[in-house]
């Protein structure tokens, strides 16, 4: 039997256990289900999001790099990532794991222009539909469900190529905010296939308008809104300046100002392994953001509320179910923990 079904099997043991116990999947040790981690209170407030007793589940493992976690309310399964396998995995309690969409990107003949040529960040579309972040195409892209037909919303600002667009969420009117660093490409910012000078933030518009908002991150990655749509967030990975930052937004989702809401600079070495990556804002206005060690969970004005140890480096999280458990992509594994709050 394949690890994954074996997860799979005993995946729908323990969601029936909890069951019958009345207790949240996740909310305690299960012998069914390797745990790792642990969650570092760095705030009393901590408590109120996070229950003592909560554990890190392993899902599945065994991938490259995970990403880019979705959940599927409608059919009730998660959707996730690996970008240098060019596969979208699909994740249910009660049909585990299986691969969804393969190729998810690039689909040409072999290249060695890819550094990782998969899709990337993967966010609820309309009805029917996910949103993604298209390494191998280079490209924003609306994904059907049902048939697997990809639609390219956006490949180009100012007549040029973007390079790999990698995280993305969606705001008011229907604007898609996407971050545009160079991972995708074999030899990032030094790939000849690099046309964009700048690593970008951008807004694209219902109409297909692309705007440019932010060009001098070194490398954006995770992005995310406020519940009232008024801050944008964007993770940057770089060890050199490992910070989230928040900019406010005008009417028209245009960047009005920017701060540093968290420098994690200091945390980032062996001992803390991963950057600022993915992250997810709660119904509370609180950021889940991967970095140095795991999942920080901030406050809105950036304080320190507590880690959620994955022992390796976190890639991006999201939170599905009944939206209080968090789904992290965490480079070779899918975990989950219960929380006491909402996506």
């Amino acid at each position: 039997m394949r690890p994954s079904r074996r997860l799979a099997l005993a995946g729908g043991l323990a969601a029936a256990a909890a069951a019958c116990a009345g207790r949240p999947v996740g909310a305690v040790p299960d012998p069914r289900f390797r745990t790792l981690g642990r969650v570092e209170r760095l705030s009393p407030a901590m408590d109120g999001i996070v229950a003592p007793d909560a554990v890190i589940q392993v899902l599945a493992e065994g991938f490259t790099w995970s990403e880019g976690p979705v959940w599927i309310a409608e059919g009730g399964y998660l959707l996730f990532s690996d970008v240098p396998n060019n596969r979208i995995h699909r994740w249910s309690e009660a049909d585990g794991l299986s691969v969804f969409m393969e190729p998810s990107g690039y689909d040409g003949p072999a290249t060695d222009a890819f550094r990782e040529a998969g899709s990337n960040g993967l966010i609820v579309g309309p009805k029917g539909s996910i949103l993604m972040a298209d390494h191998g195409n280079r490209a924003v892209a609306r994904l059907d469900l049902a048939t697997q037909a990809k639609t390219l919303l956006a490949t180009q600002f100012g007549g040029r190529r973007f390079s790999s667009p990698n995280d993305l969420v969606q705001g008011a009117g229907g604007a898609i905010f996407f971050t545009d660093p160079p991972y995708g490409l074999a030899g990032m910012d030094q790939s000849p296939l690099k046309e964009q000078g700048h690593n970008g933030v951008y807004r694209l518009d219902a109409d297909g308008a692309v705007s440019l908002l932010v060009r001098d991150l070194t490398f954006p990655n995770g992005i995310g809104l406020s519940p009232d749509r008024r801050t944008l967030y964007v993770a940057v990975s770089d060890p050199a300046h490992a910070v989230v930052m928040a900019y406010g937004l005008d009417a028209r989702g245009g960047v009005t100002d920017g701060r540093v809401l968290r420098d994690f600079t200091a945390m980032v070495g062996a001992d803390n392994p991963g950057l600022p990556d993915g992250l997810v804002v709660d119904e509370a206005g609180r950021l889940f953001c991967t970095g140095p060690g795991g999942v920080h969970v901030l406050a809105a004005d950036g304080q320190a509320l507590g880690l959620i140890r994955t022992d390796g480096p976190a890639a991006n999280c999201t939170f599905g179910e009944d939206g209080r458990t968090l789904f992290i992509t965490a480079g070779a594994n899918l975990l989950r923990i219960r929380t006491l709050t909402r996506g």
